[in-house]
């Protein structure tokens, strides 16, 4: 009987070996570090469990940059992963990698998955879709630029509300650093924070051709008067000790979560690590904005990142990266991503959800970023952008704006300069792409 029994659990064994055998490994790809990379983590294990056809496998590959450029390599080489996930500055890289991607209409339509990309905000489907409506890419993290305040410290300082105009941030920074305020103000992001959705945010254009939407032909247009007006308040911040930059990414989050710094620009995809984090009460506005400025606010545009799907893969890999997406879509796990994280529900069905849920009248920070987003309809300057080769035009704005908070360069010679070297990036890439 123990002989029969051993061979009973054996061949049980084998079985389990068989299935396990038999599962399509997805590969993804990712860049979602602390409580979001948890949360990254939680839904390829949800879908995982809830089939036993395919296995979702995310790797975390360090920064955005740093993934896209491990992911170039591994192309090259023969050995990308299924899925990438890719920020926003990459859509038009993305787009030009003619062969090294599959379109996720294309996708979904093969495998014979339902797909109905207005399902999706506006906002988000626009971004990743080509002009007759297509959508390339998965859109997953989808974020905007909020302005995040310590409440506790506009309490000591005396300061009943948050600044809604520029001007009044500036009168409230004096304050706390009159009242003792160590760092008053820190961003994240700052070329995203105040180019891109400063730009959309009081309706000018950053390029041309409907910032590059339109055409290859764009041109940076960033330098104008009111553009040097808001690095200007940022380089006179530095000089008054009310502005402490952090660095081109994320960085400054962490000295608001940790309480050091009192106010902050930022993702929407920051809320995670705060509510993990801050020891103080803490609320979330809408960006301030310059109330000279006709029309303005407007709206803010997306960040975040998208999720490729890579050419080289097997049919049954292309249909379990279909269904995993279908699974992602669904309101629930949207509602569940968009309340554990900041990023936004990409649906409407799962903003709805996450309305009548009554977690908004409980956490009224997590519906700012959305109204935000859709404060107005878009318009030509404030439905996206697609710059070729943005990641090292970002790097540019970056290098630029850090030589004027320095003292190197005046604001308008930073952006002159960034503009300048900027079009040389977009014409390289115009050549390139003909």
């Amino acid at each position: 009987m123990i002989r029969k029994a051993f061979v009973a659990l054996a061949a049980i064994a084998g079985l389990s070996a068989m299935s396990a055998q038999a599962q399509t490994q997805i590969q993804w790809w990712h860049s979602m570090a602390g409580a979001n990379g948890d949360k990254v983590n939680d839904l390829a294990n949800k879908f995982n469990a809830s089939q036993n056809r395919y296995k979702v496998v995310p790797v975390y590959k360090g920064s955005y940059p740093e993934s896209m450029t491990a992911a170039i390599a591994a192309y090259r080489a023969g050995n990308a992963p299924a899925i990438l996930q890719v920020f926003e500055v990459g859509t038009a890289t993305m787009m030009a990698a003619k062969g090294a991607i599959v379109p996720v209409y294309k996708l979904m339509k093969d495998a014979d998955e339902p797909f109905n990309p207005k399902a999706y905000l506006p906002p988000v489907a626009g971004y990743y879709s080509d002009p007759h409506g297509n959508m390339l890419s998965f859109p997953f993290n989808s974020s905007t630029v909020v302005f995040y305040t310590n409440d506790d410290d506009f309490k000591k300082a005396g300061i009943a509300q948050a600044p809604k105009t520029w001007k009044e941030f500036i009168a409230d920074a004096d304050r706390m650093k009159a009242a003792g305020q160590g760092c008053v103000y820190t961003t994240g992001w700052p070329a995203w924070t105040h180019i891109e959705n400063f730009s959309a945010w009081h309706n000018v254009p950053i390029g041309t051709y409907e910032n590059g939407m339109a055409s290859l032909k764009t041109q940076f247009v960033f330098n104008t008067p009111l553009h040097v007006r808001q690095i200007q308040m940022l380089v006179d911040l530095v000089k008054k000790g009310e502005f402490t930059y952090a660095g081109r990414q994320s960085q400054g989050e962490a000295k608001f979560a940790s309480g050091e710094c009192a106010m902050l620009t930022s993702s929407t995809g920051a809320q995670a690590n705060i509510r993990r984090q801050a020891k103080f009460k803490w609320s979330v506005h809408f960006l301030p904005y310059w109330d000279d400025v006709k029309g303005a606010p407007q709206n803010s545009i997306i960040g975040g990142g998208s999720l490729w799907v890579m050419s080289g893969k097997t049919p049954n890999v292309y249909k379990g990266v279909a269904e995993f997406f279908n699974f992602l879509s669904r309101p629930e796990n949207q509602m569940d991503w968009h309340v554990s994280t900041g990023y936004l529900p990409i649906t409407m069905a799962a903003y709805e959800m996450t309305k009548k849920s009554g977690f908004y009248e409980q956490h009224p920070e997590a519906e700012v970023a959305i109204k935000q987003l859709m404060n107005k309809p878009p318009t030509a300057n404030s439905k996206g952008l697609r710059f070729g080769n943005y990641v090292q035009g970002r790097e540019v704005i970056e290098e630029e704006m850090e030589a004027a908070f320095a003292g190197k360069k005046s604001a308008k010679q930073a952006l002159d300069d960034a503009v300048r070297r900027g079009n040389e990036i977009l014409r390289r890439f115009e050549a390139a792409n003909r």
